[in-house]
């Protein structure tokens, strides 16, 4: 299963934009879309963004990504604990 996760243009050069999610800077062809700025949201799959999010809802996708991940970490924390 593949997840797009909304990512922040930070750069364009030609048809490509430098996109950043939490300080991870990847690079991502803008082929697909016609208006895409700098600092605007994109929802980016297998290295093309495919749509623009606006920054609130990108936002809140990412703070539940987020809190998803603090939950299955716990989990995992839990699940790894010697028995007493």
């Amino acid at each position: 299963m593949c997840l797009a996760i909304p990512s922040k243009i930070t750069k364009i050069d030609n048809q490509m934009a430098v996109i950043d999610v939490d300080g991870v800077r990847r690079e991502a062809s803008l082929l697909l879309l016609e208006d895409a700025r700098v600092g605007d949201y994109v929802i980016v799959h297998a290295g093309f963004a495919i749509s623009k999010i606006d920054e609130a809802s990108a936002l809140e996708t990412l703070a539940l990504l987020k809190e998803a991940a603090a939950l299955m970490d716990a989990r995992i924390d839990r699940e790894e604990e010697p028995d007493a």
